[in-house]
């Protein structure tokens, strides 16, 4: 549908095809907190970020209402954001441990970012028929980033919708659907890998359920298979 990741943003930040999330990021947008009253915000759909190249995807829910929602790039601007990209850059897959705002200078390394929604959900729960209308901007994006062999999801929901669609595209290696569970590996493919991994989201990270170590164990062994 889209001949480069370039074109697919450009449609993709002019979506409006959920009225219940567009409405919600752009009252995000309108009616900030007050640590950020002085900044434009985003509040558009929020696209893929990292090199086009890369051999590994993350795959994550959905933008965070003061995060990505506000800077405009996935990941950034909020703590789920701060312990990913501290890791990245701990496995060498971005050349900066903190990720601001557009144009701070961050590049990624054989990584590309994204996540099933682009737009961010009231509670941070989509619902089933935005996830699926997501979905054609995933297909694109993932048909697009051609030399991926490592699939890192990022909670339950990216984890279940990522394998709902390998299934459906026949690429799926690992018989039924697994329950989710942090740190497992399945195929997909010729030669892919899927890693999961807890979301790096505040509850679970200050509640110990995502610790540092265990997100890293999950980078070192996306980079071993690609080493």
């Amino acid at each position: 549908m889209w001949k480069n990741i370039d074109e697919l943003n450009r449609h993709l930040v002019e979506c409006c095809r959920c009225p219940r999330l567009v409405e919600f990021r752009q009252r995000v947008a309108l009616y900030k907190v007050k640590r950020y009253r002085d900044q434009d915000y985003w509040g558009r759909p929020v696209p893929g970020f990292g090199d086009i190249n890369a051999e590994l995807l993350i795959v994550g829910l959905a933008p965070g209402a003061h995060g990505s929602n506000r800077t405009g790039r996935v990941f950034t601007g909020d703590q789920s954001g701060s312990f990913l990209y501290e890791v990245l850059y701990e496995t060498g897959f971005s050349n900066k441990p903190r990720s601001l705002c557009p144009g701070d200078g961050l590049e990624l390394r054989n990584c590309y970012v994204t996540a099933v929604v682009r737009c961010v959900p009231p509670e941070n729960k989509p619902k089933r028929g935005e996830i699926e209308n997501c979905m054609r901007f995933f297909d694109a994006e993932f048909s697009l980033l051609k030399n991926v062999r490592v699939v890192v999801t990022l909670g339950m929901i990216a984890f279940n919708t990522f394998v709902k669609y390998l299934k459906e595209k026949g690429m799926w290696n690992s018989g039924a659907i697994p329950r989710f569970k942090h740190g497992k590996r399945f195929f997909f493919g010729d030669r892919g890998v899927l890693i999961t991994s807890y979301h790096p989201s505040r509850q679970n990270t200050q509640t110990g359920r995502l610790t540092k170590s265990m997100f890293l164990e999950v980078f070192l062994a996306a980079k071993e298979i690609l080493s």
